[in-house]
């Protein structure tokens, strides 16, 4: 997406959080119940363009199909040509606030021992222990392969064994937008990462 279409997007976004706030959906559970109200033509947990038009609709938002197009595509953040609920709640609910990006940094800074920027396997060795993996301990993996896919799991999107700052942000603000309370997101985060 170009700057112009990333603005447009940006006050697209606001019309539906708004519209959708309005009608109460402020919550996890309201949202859910939102989404699976936009997902009702196939039921398939996943949004195409014409379920999130149609639904929009029905919400109150009425768009354009080229304004449709220019929503979908900074929903579907994976480019799967379908939006799925996390990636819904992300886009709905926004990015971190600064409450829950202070502990997101403070568990990267932890990870990226080397201060490069990335987390890769190296980093990890001596924060995550793979020799206790279910199945690094019957040889279908490696240890290697077991950060690996740590790393993947995490969001490294191109499979590079890093994990890039923007990816460690983008997992946990799809973290965040499922947990409603600051405090309890915090408290999440630091039982995870001994913060």
């Amino acid at each position: 997406m170009n700057r112009q279409q990333q603005e447009a997007a940006q006050i697209l976004l606001k019309r539906v959080r708004d519209a959708l706030q309005a009608r109460g959906a402020k919550t996890i559970r309201q949202l859910g119940i939102n989404f699976r109200c936009l997902d009702s033509y196939d039921g398939n947990r996943k949004l195409d363009k014409n379920e999130l038009k149609v639904g929009l609709a029905e919400n109150g938002v009425q768009l354009s199909w080229n304004e449709v197009e220019i929503l979908f595509a900074a929903m579907d953040r994976d480019r799967s040509g379908h939006i799925d609920f996390d990636e819904f709640l992300v886009a709905i609910r926004g990015q971190l606030n600064p409450t829950r990006k202070a502990i997101v940094d403070q568990a990267f800074r932890k990870f990226d021992k080397t201060g490069d920027g990335y987390i890769t396997a190296d980093d990890l060795k001596g924060v995550y222990n793979t020799k206790l993996h279910p199945k690094v301990k019957n040889g279908q993996m490696t240890e290697q392969q077991v950060f690996d896919e740590f790393l993947v799991n995490f969001g490294d999107v191109d499979r590079n064994g890093q994990l890039t700052y923007q990816e460690w942000c983008d997992y946990y603000s799809a973290v965040s937008a499922s947990v409603d309370n600051d405090e309890h997101f915090v408290l999440i985060m630091k039982m995870a990462w001994k913060l």
